[in-house]
């Protein structure tokens, strides 16, 4: 089979890699979409996501659907030819983080296309892949493969909005407007925020967030440095923040803009090292700041509202391009003029 490797820094190559026999708990599936992820983009142009770096050739992606092939001798409920959403986490389902219901935070997680541990886990940019049966969950036929693979980043957003308690009439702010900050703008909406205001430093995914996903009002910090000023007033005004373009410098605006007892939700993953937090605003006010990583249940709770129509992931689609010029795909994803979510075509036909 074919994958999209990524062996450092700028170093992008189509290899043959060989399946491997599946364990009796184990399914292999043909991967019909790939979706570009921001940790995607900093593996192919920096060799590191964070505190994660590239040490040996690695699948990229994470963001897939695709349909049953084979199933080990174990497994029941699926059958070749299902449709079917692919959770890209792997726990191990016995540690305590796990047993109390945050799998998210397991210490034994694989998690595809991951640099996070040695070996990496390969990840699910490839024709063919191999999962264990609970992260395999069968779709109706008539399902849409290409938003079907959506569901991994809305179950980040999902999970982010989650972590920030209940937002019925809540007035959110949300500093990045990618993909990830996009959903989360249109699922705090869903979950009853009353006012929901985006920043970025590009016009063109604020109009996204503006038009289609639920923002009340947008802010580019770059053509209105003063713009998020205007909320600082009478001591703040944002019941909650989510943190989502990974930028230092927006994690510390939140501090001027959010009111007395908010909440800080850091959902993007910062550079290396160690950020500046003013610690005596947040104690002297009682903010709260919280982590929101990656997503537990809320993966299935993704698929229930993409498959339902429930949840139009249709804004953030900007087209998909052949698993051969997966190189030009990583190329043309990180033009946020351009670009929401590029998707690579693996073995997809929108059917």
């Amino acid at each position: 089979m074919l994958a999209v490797v990524c062996h450092g820094k700028k170093d992008l190559r189509l290899d043959a890699r060989e399946d491997r026999p599946l364990a009796p708990d184990e399914v292999r599936v043909g991967i019909a979409f790939g979706g570009i992820c921001g940790s995607d983009l900093h593996y192919y142009h920096r060799g590191a996501v964070g505190d994660f770096a590239i040490r040996e050739p690695m699948t990229l992606g994470h963001e897939i659907s695709g349909i049953v092939l084979e199933t080990g001798s174990a497994v029941t409920h699926l059958r070749a030819g299902q449709k079917a959403a692919l959770d890209p986490a792997r726990p191990c389902l016995s540690c305590r983080h796990c047993r109390e219901g945050r799998a998210n935070l397991c210490a034994n997680m694989f998690f595809l296309g991951s640099a996070g541990r040695f070996p990496h886990v390969q990840g699910g940019f490839a024709e063919h892949l191999v999962l264990r049966q609970d992260q395999i969950i069968p779709v109706p036929d008539d399902t849409d493969l290409l938003k079907l693979s959506v569901a991994e980043p809305l179950s980040v957003a999902l999970h982010a909005v989650n972590r920030a308690g209940a937002l019925l009439g809540k007035r959110v702010v949300i500093t990045g407007s990618g993909p990830i900050g996009l959903l989360t703008a249109r699922a705090a909406r869903w979950a009853g925020a009353a006012e929901v205001v985006c920043t970025d430093v590009e016009d063109a995914p604020l109009a996204v967030a503006r038009d289609k996903m639920g923002a009340s009002h947008t802010v580019n910090v770059v053509a209105d440095p003063e713009g998020l000023a205007r909320y600082e007033a009478d001591g703040g005004f944002f019941d909650v923040a989510f943190e989502v373009s990974g930028a230092a410098s927006a994690l510390q605006s939140l501090f001027k803009v959010l009111r007395r007892g908010g909440r800080i939700v850091q959902v993007g993953m910062l550079p290396p090292g160690m950020a500046p937090v003013p610690v005596n605003v947040l104690q002297s006010r009682e903010f709260e700041f919280i982590g929101a990583f990656r997503a537990n249940d809320e993966f299935r709770l993704a698929v229930d509202l993409i498959v339902r129509g429930e949840f139009d992931v249709t804004p953030i689609l900007s087209g998909t391009v052949p698993l051969e010029r997966a190189g030009e795909a990583l190329e043309r994803a990180g033009d946020r003029k351009q670009v929401v979510k590029l998707h690579i075509a693996i073995g997809g036909d929108r059917s």
